[in-house]
């Protein structure tokens, strides 16, 4: 019995617990360590990580990748992302060209102000798809949620296409959103706490199925860094972006469930599904009373977890 009645596009995604900002120009980060043991690599495209100059070379670079990672087909490795500049020049709309291609995972856009920015993309995906003779859809479609128009229209952004599954808001020092907010940033990031939070609900409630968030500044600060994890997972956010390799290893210990967290959801599922075959919509269950609907999150865990380990 299963307690779920739909799943989404985006649902179907494997979630991802973390994911690496690597910049396009160094692309031997992926070969060996799988990203440094990242869920996903996110190759960035975007000034700073590439001075214009450069873009040309950084962008062979990024294909070069692509064709390697299509060509192995599905290594286990990370999954490949690439970052573009913002959809607003003819050079972006050849950067989406150039890297949509078997091997890559997911576009990844800085800076979203429109819901029409996330149509025109989703747009230029699917032909290129149907050039590449891909799946339509198969390319995922991420967000950045990092300027202050885009945190306060989510729902019609995230709304405006089907492949949307990874997003969130990125609140980083220096960065544009933290300078449009007026915010200022104490150690422990506990002035976004709320921010975060609001932001979460418009995500879920626009059907996006795995958000993220991040990134924590502080390199060498790995105790806060887990604070700050912890704190994005009891939210409900599904993982985290990150900078720094360093950062990876917590990041994912934190966003896995625990082995007693998983043997206690298959407890949850089978007191519900003895409760509902007596008639009953709720059962107790290790001393608090459940239903369907916390049944049906415990199988969310579950099949989340065999996603990953698969």
């Amino acid at each position: 019995m299963s307690f779920e009645t739909h799943e989404s596009t985006g649902s179907r995604r494997a979630p991802l617990r973390s994911l690496l900002f690597v910049p396009a120009a160094e692309t031997e980060w992926l070969t060996g360590t799988g990203a440094f043991g990242a869920d996903a690599a996110i190759l960035d495209l975007t000034d700073p990580s590439v001075p214009g100059e450069d873009k040309p070379t950084a962008l062979a670079r990024v294909v070069e990748a692509l064709v390697r990672r299509g060509e192995a087909g599905d290594s286990g490795g990370a999954a490949l992302f690439v970052r573009i500049n913002p959809l607003d020049a003819w050079s972006s709309v050849e950067e989406l060209r150039a890297v949509a291609r078997p091997g890559l995972a997911g576009l990844v856009l800085p800076k979203v102000q429109f819901e029409q920015e996330m149509r025109t993309a989703d747009r230029l995906l699917t032909r290129c798809e149907h050039e590449q003779g891909l799946p339509v859809g198969g390319i995922a479609l991420v967000p950045l949620l990092d300027t202050a128009r885009s945190l306060g229209d989510v729902r019609r952004i995230l709304g405006a296409a089907s492949r949307i599954a990874y997003t969130g808001p990125v609140i980083t020092p220096g960065s544009e959103l933290e300078r449009t907010l007026g915010r200022r940033k104490s150690s422990r990031a506990a002035e976004a706490h709320a921010l975060r939070a609001r932001v979460l609900r418009e995500i879920r409630g626009a059907g996006a199925a795995h958000p993220v968030t991040g990134v924590w500044s502080g390199v060498e600060d790995l105790s806060g860094l887990r604070r700050f994890a912890e704190q994005n997972r009891s939210l409900g956010y599904a993982g985290m972006l990150t900078a720094h390799p360093s950062h990876v290893p917590v990041i994912n210990e934190v966003f896995s469930p625990e082995a007693g967290e998983l043997a206690r959801a298959e407890r949850l599922i089978a007191a519900v599904r003895e409760g509902q075959a007596q008639g009953a919509g709720a059962v107790t269950f290790e001393g608090r009373m459940v239903d369907e609907a916390m049944a049906a999150n415990a199988q969310r865990i579950i099949r989340r977890h065999r996603r990953r380990s698969q």
